[in-house]
């Protein structure tokens, strides 16, 4: 429903929807970014191809955690021609070990962490009576437990620097009680939850936290999957502006969020959804 498909499963074969940014489309440039050190989850596919891409064309210096190779690596080809090209590592978010080993690996290579985006994520559809006690694990772990041990590992650097941007990625999903998605509305409501104690307890040291709420994003594998014309023409009719949300809409967020015009903005929720009430 909103994020990528997550760092730590398969992801949707390739698709004529991509991730670049329309022609028409023209994001502002934020000189602070230049330069920041930005860690993307998810940044293969969807929305967090598109995060990479945007962050990548401000100058700053990206590194993207996925497991999708071939997606990933043909990104990277794309932007290679960009002030500082981005970096894909190649991460299962479900093994904390490799997630923390990656983190490591960022450091030695760039520095500190300035710009952590927890956007991974999956939105697979389920039955109540078919969750099983091992299949909510999984669905937390997917969708809720990497966001805060990312958060974590950047937490030391950005406390030493004393500023620093975590972005956390919610879900419309629960807001509008959507069917089939119990478990991943619950791990969509507690990242808000999530966010607002991380803003809490590391304003002190000049990080600011805040959460991206995206809406029916046009993605690859929501097109493929969920979004039939007659789906795509009832979520328009939800709306109050009758276009559909495209990857680079979230990105333009998450630019604002991440730079210092945004520098009073901490703890709060930050919708990207055409104004959608309703299912």
């Amino acid at each position: 429903m909103t994020a990528s498909p997550s760092a730590s499963l398969a992801t949707a074969p390739t698709s004529p929807i991509t991730s670049t940014a329309p022609a028409s489309f023209e994001h502002a440039v934020y000189r602070s970014l230049a330069g920041k050190r930005v860690v993307i989850t998810g940044g293969g596919t969807g929305i967090g191809a598109a995060l990479v891409e945007a962050f990548a064309q401000q100058g700053a210096q990206v590194f993207f955690l996925d497991i999708a190779e071939r997606e990933s690596r043909e990104l990277e080809a794309a932007l290679r021609d960009t002030p500082l090209p981005p970096t894909f590592l190649h991460c299962n978010l479900l093994d904390l070990d490799a997630l923390a080993a990656s983190f490591v690996v960022i450091e030695k290579t760039a520095g500190a962490v300035d710009i952590l985006i927890n956007n991974a994520a999956n939105d697979d559809r389920h039955k109540v009576a078919d969750v099983t006690p091992a299949y909510w694990d999984e669905r937390m772990a997917v969708n809720l437990r990497h966001q805060f041990f990312c958060a974590q590992a950047v937490t030391p650097g950005m406390r030493a620097a004393g500023r620093g941007v975590i972005l956390n990625f919610g879900s419309i999903s629960w807001h509008l009680a959507l069917p089939g998605l119990a478990l991943y509305m619950t791990a969509k409501a507690a990242i808000e939850g999530l966010t607002r104690g991380l803003a809490r307890d590391l304003g002190v040291h000049g990080i600011r936290v805040n959460c991206i709420i995206p809406g029916a994003v046009r993605t690859p594998r929501q097109m493929r999957l969920w979004h039939s014309p007659e789906e795509e023409a009832k979520i328009l009719a939800s709306q109050c502006l009758y276009e559909r949300v495209v990857p680079h809409d979230v990105a333009a967020l998450a630019l604002f969020l991440a730079s210092d015009s945004a520098s009073r903005c901490s703890g709060r929720d930050y919708f990207v959804d055409a104004g959608w009430y309703g299912a």
